[in-house]
């Protein structure tokens, strides 16, 4: 039988026992918490580092240490991955807030590198920037029904030029009940020293029209591809229920009647994309050429079936692929020939069509036909015109003009 003090032993052990279990358990658990926090933090560095410098390479966040695609620099936070936007799951709203994109250097030790014009260096070090926050932004042009949006690509100093196109045929309207609305892509002034008060003055006239979409992206020539793949991605978050889309330039004489014709008779083609289309066309390698390519760019013979730039109609649906497809290529400095290469990748062949005159109404520029109203009155498209020539042959082709015949082209 055991004495109180055997018993008191035996309590002072088992609770003894206790005590260091409860410590063994605190001490395994506080390591593994430790364990665990200190993974989190590694896994987070090491995301932050990969955003920093992998993820700006492949997906065209932006620093601008050349001066080249912005003129201004700044120091930005980096923004995390978005999955790749699909016709039935893609953002509701534009989603670049900030941009964190530095030069791609890894492959500038390469001699085919070192013997490119200064312009296309720059290209190729900033290509894989591809996506800028907007400035002005208008989702609600696409709220509701709209049959035809009109698309213009524009700068900030050729106010003349929206302003002529709001007058004529930019102006909103509906058309035996379907919806038309207008809308102006640009980026940023190219113009250091005038860019605070063009910014000004572009959101005045904004504020008045509040018809401009822009994006922080200096506007330049090799630039216009940017503003093809900004248009895609907005299109694709805020345009479900537009049926089809115009694009051009704001140069461009523009029937909406013979448009809206086109459209009705052509209202059972699956993958519209109608334009003065080439084919075969070559890469032009003359430097002194305006669209000069390199062969490091470009080496193959011919450029795949593309629209000129000027002008062409394109349907809804197609424009959301046209998105995903731009996803999966390379940017190319010209913006035409970029648009063709997507449609490539989705083997859709653009329909050319005589009524696109993107190159003028006939080759030889000081012909009277250029200037001819009974025939611009058959036409959808006519490139190449200035402010007040767009305005003049406006107004004659919606006067009293008797024409012989209406041509036979839609």
């Amino acid at each position: 039988m055991m004495t109180t003090r055997d018993r008191w032993r035996v309590c002072k052990t088992v609770c003894l026992m206790f005590l260091l279990a409860v410590v063994t358990l605190t001490v395994f658990q506080r390591g593994s918490f430790s364990s665990v926090g200190q993974f989190q933090t590694t896994e987070r560095h090491r995301r932050m580092e990969g955003l920093t410098e992998e993820e700006p390479q492949r997906k065209g966040f932006f620093s601008t240490p050349g001066r080249f695609w912005r003129q201004e620099q700044q120091r930005m936070e980096p923004v995390t991955e978005e999955p790749l936007v699909t016709l039935d799951n893609g953002a509701k709203t534009w989603d670049i807030k900030t941009a964190n994109c530095s030069a791609n250097l890894n492959f500038t030790s390469a001699d085919w590198f070192g013997g490119l014009e200064a312009n296309f260096k720059q290209f190729l070090l900033y290509r894989h920037c591809r996506y800028f926050p907007m400035r002005i932004n208008h989702p609600e042009k696409c709220s509701g029904d709209v049959h035809l949006l009109m698309v213009i690509k524009s700068i900030i100093s050729q106010h003349d030029r929206r302003e002529v196109i709001r007058q004529t045929w930019g102006k909103e309207q509906v058309i035996n009940g379907k919806r038309i609305k207008t809308l102006f892509l640009l980026g940023t002034s190219s113009v250091e020293s005038e860019r605070a008060n063009h910014q000004k003055l572009l959101e005045y006239e904004d504020y008045i029209y509040g018809d401009i979409l822009q994006w922080d992206f200096m506007d330049s020539f090799f630039n216009l591809t940017l503003k093809e793949t900004h248009f895609l991605k907005w299109f694709s978050t805020y345009c479900g229920n537009v049926r089809y889309i115009f694009k051009g330039d704001d140069d461009v004489f523009v029937s909406v009647q013979n448009i809206m014709e086109y459209l009705e008779d052509s209202s059972d083609v699956k993958n519209l994309f109608a334009g003065d289309v080439l084919f075969k066309a070559r890469p032009i390698r003359r430097k002194e050429n305006k669209y000069y390519i390199p062969h490091a760019l470009y080496n193959k013979t011919y450029y795949p079936p593309y629209a000129g730039g000027g002008g062409f109609l394109m349907d809804g649906p197609l424009a959301r692929k046209l998105y995903l497809a731009s996803e999966t290529l390379e940017l190319y400095p010209i913006d035409d020939v970029f648009l063709g290469m997507c449609l490539e990748v989705l083997q859709v062949t653009p329909i050319k069509h005589n009524a696109f005159k993107t190159f003028g109404l006939v080759k030889n520029k000081s012909s009277k036909l250029n200037k001819e109203p009974c025939f611009f009155r058959g036409m959808i498209v006519v490139h190449k015109l200035l402010p007040q020539d767009l305005l003049a042959m406006w107004r004659l082709v919606n006067s009293d003009l008797v024409c012989a015949q209406k041509l036979d082209f839609l």
